[in-house]
This record gives C-alpha cells, sequence and structure tokens, in this order.
C-alpha cells in the first residue's frame, strides 16, 4: 500500500483545495425554507478555521473527543475539518440513536463538546447528553435543540476569527472513532487513523478514474465507515462537489438536482428505486420496450433521468447482499452497478471497476489489501487501512485479529482464481434447528427481496424443526391483505414464490412457512441499523411468543395482521 505524505491527508487535501480550487464549489445544502447553500472550498475552510479557533479556545488536551450527532449536512463536514485542526479527535453518532444509546457511547468516549443538527429524535438528543458535555447547534438544528445549546454555529463564526496557521495531523494519530453494533451491548468504538482517508479516497477514485469534476450525493449515515470514505474521503482527495438531501424522503428530488456521477447506497434503496419504476411500468411491459432496438435506448435513458442517474459513471452497493436479479435488472436499464466490500474495521477493501463486474461477487480486493480464507470458510484481511483497535477493549481488539495481523472479518466466503471475492453469508448468524442442521440465512433471504410486496425478510428457526421466514409487507401489500385477505391474488403469488424457493434449497433448508407482519421494521424500532441492515437479535426477540402459534395453523403463507 502506498504511503501518504502530509499533502495527501485529508487536513493536507483540504489546505490544497483551499488555495487551488479557492472559488469552486465544494458543498451543495438544501435549506429549510426550500432555497439551496452553497460553499466553495475557500468558504468551507474560513468556517472550519472558525470553528477551529473556537474549539482551540476551549483549552483542552490534544486528542480530546468531540462528537457530532446529526444528519448529514454541509456543516457535518466543516465541524470535522474544525475539530481536525484544534486537534481533535472526532467521534460520529447516528441521529437516530435513543436516548439511553446516546449517553453512553458519549460518556464511554469522555466526549467534550458535542455538534448537534438534524436530529430524527429531539426528544431522545435532549434526555441523552451527558451533563458536562458542550452543546453546539448546526444551523439546521431545529428550535427545540437551539434552545438547549450551549454555543450556536453562527455566533462562532461572528466571534471567532479563523486560524491562521494551517496545522497537519500525522499518518498515524488517531483521527476517528466510528462506533459499530457488538452482540453484547458494549461499545464498540473502531479507531481509525488519519491515513485511512487516503488510501480509501485513492482507491474509490481509480475505478473510473474520477477528477474534481465528479458530483457526489450524500444522504446515507455519514456516521457509516462507507459514507466517510466513499463522499468525505474521495471528495477530499479529488476535490469534487458534494450535494446534501433534505431528508431520505426528499432523496429522489435531490439527485435529480445533483446530477450525480458516482452514486453509491444500499440494497433496500435500490430495490425502492427499482419498484418504482415497475409501479408504473410493468416488467413485461418493460421487457417488450427494451426488445424494440428503436426503443431500447430511449426507454433506457428515461427511466434513469427519472431516477437522476442518468449521468452516473459508477453505481455501488455495500452494506449487505443485494439480489442477482436486482444487479442483474439495473444493467439491463444502462446502469453499470456494481457491488462492493468493506467493514468499519477495515475500511472499504473490495470493488471492482464497472467492466470487469461479475455478477455475485464483490470484485477483488483494491490495491495494498491482502485477503485470505481461513478456518470455517472465514474471510481475513490486513491492510494499512485496518482499523487501530477498538477504543478501551484490547481484549476484543486482541480476539480479532490473528498473530500475523489478519483481522477476522467473521464472514464467509470464496476467492475465485482470478482474485474475484464472493461473500457467502456471516459465520455467526448461521443457526441449528433441532435436527442438528445449520443454516445460512442471508441467501435465502435475498431469494425474497426481489419480490416487490415484501419490503425485507428475515430467516429464523434456531431450535425449530424447520427454518421459517417473516417478511414485512409493502404498504400496498398491506392495503390488499387488509381488503381481501390472502386469498387472492396477492396470496397465490406468495405461495408460489415460496414453493419456487423451496425447490431450490436442500431439504434441511427449506421453510417450512412465511408469515407476512406489518411492521414497520425501521431505525425507530430498533429492529433494522441506520445502515437499514436487519437486527436480528431484536427480530427474534420481537416475534418469538408468535412462532408456535403460526407452527400450529399449518399454513404455508399466512397473514399476522397487526404484528
Amino acid at each position: 500500500m502506498a504511503q501518504f505524505g502530509d499533502d495527501l491527508l485529508p487536513l493536507g487535501r483540504a489546505y490544497h483545495w483551499e488555495h487551488v480550487r479557492a472559488a469552486e464549489l465544494y458543498l451543495v445544502q438544501p435549506m429549510s425554507d426550500g432555497s439551496i447553500r452553497s460553499w466553495t472550498w475557500q468558504q468551507t475552510m474560513d468556517e472550519a478555521r472558525r470553528i477551529a479557533a473556537f474549539l482551540r479556545a476551549r483549552g483542552w488536551e490534544p486528542g480530546a473527543r468531540i462528537a457530532t450527532l446529526a444528519r448529514n449536512s454541509a456543516w457535518w463536514i466543516i465541524a470535522e475539518l474544525g475539530a481536525w485542526m484544534a486537534g481533535m479527535v472526532t467521534v460520529p453518532l447516528y441521529p437516530s440513536l435513543r436516548a439511553e444509546s446516546i449517553h453512553a457511547l458519549l460518556q464511554y468516549a469522555d466526549v467534550r463538546a458535542c455538534f448537534l443538527g438534524a436530529l430524527d429524535d429531539h426528544e431522545a438528543m435532549q434526555h441523552g447528553l451527558p451533563a458536562g458535555v458542550l452543546r453546539i447547534a448546526m444551523p439546521n438544528a431545529a428550535p427545540e435543540v437551539l434552545h438547549g445549546c450551549d454555543h450556536r454555529w453562527d455566533e462562532i463564526l461572528t466571534e471567532c476569527a479563523p486560524i491562521s496557521d494551517s496545522p497537519i495531523r500525522g499518518a498515524d494519530e488517531l483521527a476517528t472513532i466510528i462506533y459499530t453494533a457488538s452482540s453484547n451491548g458494549q461499545p464498540m468504538g473502531v479507531m481509525h487513523r488519519f491515513s485511512l482517508f487516503p488510501h480509501i479516497g485513492s482507491n474509490i477514485a481509480s475505478l473510473v478514474d474520477m477528477d474534481c469534476n465528479e458530483r457526489f450525493i450524500s444522504y446515507l449515515p455519514l456516521a457509516h465507515i462507507a459514507e466517510r470514505g466513499a463522499i468525505e474521503a474521495t471528495s477530499l482527495h479529488i476535490g469534487c462537489t458534494v450535494y446534501f438531501t433534505a431528508g431520505q424522503n426528499n432523496l429522489l428530488a435531490a439527485l435529480k438536482r445533483a446530477r450525480p456521477t458516482v452514486f453509491f447506497s444500499v440494497p433496500r434503496l435500490y430495490l425502492h428505486l427499482r419498484h418504482s419504476v415497475l409501479e408504473k411500468v410493468p416488467q413485461p411491459k418493460l421487457n417488450r420496450l427494451l426488445r424494440i432496438p428503436i426503443l431500447s435506448s430511449y426507454v433506457k435513458r428515461k427511466i434513469l433521468r427519472q431516477l437522476g442517474l442518468a449521468h452516473v459513471r459508477l453505481a455501488a452497493s455495500g452494506g449487505a447482499a443485494l439480489p442477482c436479479d436486482v444487479l442483474a435488472w439495473y444493467r439491463s436499464v444502462g446502469l453499470g452497478l456494481v457491488e462492493g466490500y468493506g467493514l468499519t474495521e477495515t475500511g472499504i477493501t473490495h470493488a471492482p471497476r464497472p467492466a470487469d463486474f461479475r455478477m455475485g461477487y464483490v470484485g477483488p480486493a483494491l490495491p495494498g489489501v491482502e485477503v485470505r480464507i481461513g478456518r470455517d470458510d472465514e474471510i481475513q484481511m490486513r491492510s494499512a487501512m485496518n482499523m487501530i483497535g477498538y477504543f478501551r477493549n484490547e481484549e476484543t481488539t486482541r480476539e480479532c485479529f490473528t498473530a500475523d495481523g489478519f483481522f477476522r472479518t467473521g464472514d464467509k466466503g470464496e476467492i475465485a482464481p482470478d482474485g474475484q471475492l464472493k461473500i457467502v453469508g456471516r459465520i455467526k448468524e448461521q443457526f441449528k434447528t433441532s435436527n442438528g442442521k445449520y443454516v445460512s440465512p442471508v441467501p435465502i433471504e435475498k431469494r425474497f427481496a426481489i419480490h416487490p410486496a415484501l419490503e425485507a425478510t428475515c430467516v429464523m428457526g434456531a431450535g425449530h424443526a424447520h427454518p421459517f421466514a417473516i417478511s414485512v409487507l409493502s404498504a400496498e401489500a398491506r392495503k390488499q391483505c387488509e381488503s381481501g385477505g390472502l386469498n387472492g391474488e396477492l396470496g397465490h403469488a406468495l405461495e408460489k414464490l415460496l414453493t419456487h424457493i423451496n425447490a431450490e434449497l436442500d431439504p434441511h433448508e427449506r421453510l417450512s412457512f412465511l408469515a407476512l407482519v406489518d411492521g414497520p421494521w425501521d431505525i425507530a424500532s430498533g429492529l433494522i441499523t441506520p445502515t437499514l441492515k436487519l437486527k436480528r437479535d431484536a427480530l427474534e426477540k420481537r416475534y418469538a411468543s408468535q412462532v408456535d402459534g403460526w407452527i400450529a395453523m399449518k399454513k404455508s403463507v399466512l397473514w399476522a395482521r397487526g404484528q
């Protein structure tokens, strides 16, 4: 892996663009009144330097932890740059966290100050911030947040002159602590060096030879490694423009405004966008149109324009497996969609160039990444992007690394002769039925994801004779069930789907039933993560009391109304 000098570390890149692209656009932010505000590189750095001056004046020790609890915004990135200039370590938190989680994480990291912006739950913030943590309100914070804050962003900009020096943080210095999920409820703060950022940025930029003319859109949580790497680190590396949204409900409008040339997302969003197209143009009709040479190119362009993706040169999915049928569908309408791979602890490690994409694989290891298959088919990786360790948890850090420095991912995989990696599933997600057989749920769940009536599916069955599936219905499917139950077209279609899936599974994997529930499975309910992954333990606990009753019904597809 290349060694990066100070000029290629994140602050070095920011200073570089501050001078050579001073008047060029960097950040574009929609405001609450419907207007759009933009920052050039010079304006971005002026605000960051004022934030740095404010933090320096607090007199805190070097390396003091500064948190950000906010949805993605221009101020999010400016706050991080300012904290780094001031010699601090950043601790980003998901804006959807509950009060007790916020309190535990901030207290665990001994956070000195917290930047507060637009949040999913203002009340959780009010009760979650520990006493003594300095509260700094971003301009997009809600009125109730502003009322309880110690300082306001605009007041800081007015009162503090920008720092005149341009401090550089060393490549091996601690830059950020990124919290990730743990199986035992203990805070797992992943510590990363400043060198992580240019490694990710250069690798991502090399996939399609990116330059400063790219347009990114940031809407997945910046508290997650994927968005930090793909958007923040890469934009700093190449000096391009980043657009933000007014929230995920406004994503389509933001896409059309930004016209991104690079787009990263998660399977759930790609499934939603595909469904929105097929609601207007059913698949059989779309197939006919795509087979007509004179119409095919026009139809593809129109679909991508309606999705705001007509200018995309690289589209990637990550965070969870995307069904092959969905990948194939996007490629059939002209979007060169690929899958990538990485973990909070390892950074982004795998992604193919669009021309090298292979269905079912996440590409070869990116430059500087060593990958091997260990015991139990576990993927193990070693690179300069590997974390320093877990914050204040040396024992778990030791357990997660092999003696020769490879990180144990917990994912099962296969490496093709040409180096392309296939993710098979999670070692710990396997469960054992009462017959002593192991079942890997993820490959089965992928088969359900293509049906538009099912928003998400979780396969369970630990300790039962046979596995089974629980799916949350889409809003339209719920209406159909409420009006006619499962006796009509929807019920027959889902029974056919279950039969088809079972026919492709080994006998011990075949599902005894599919239970359809109302949900919701969302962040607020605690059933999915902020990056839209299923929380299996939480789902199993929620439906545990219902399972025996469902089994006793002896139906292949059943509607668990109100669940």
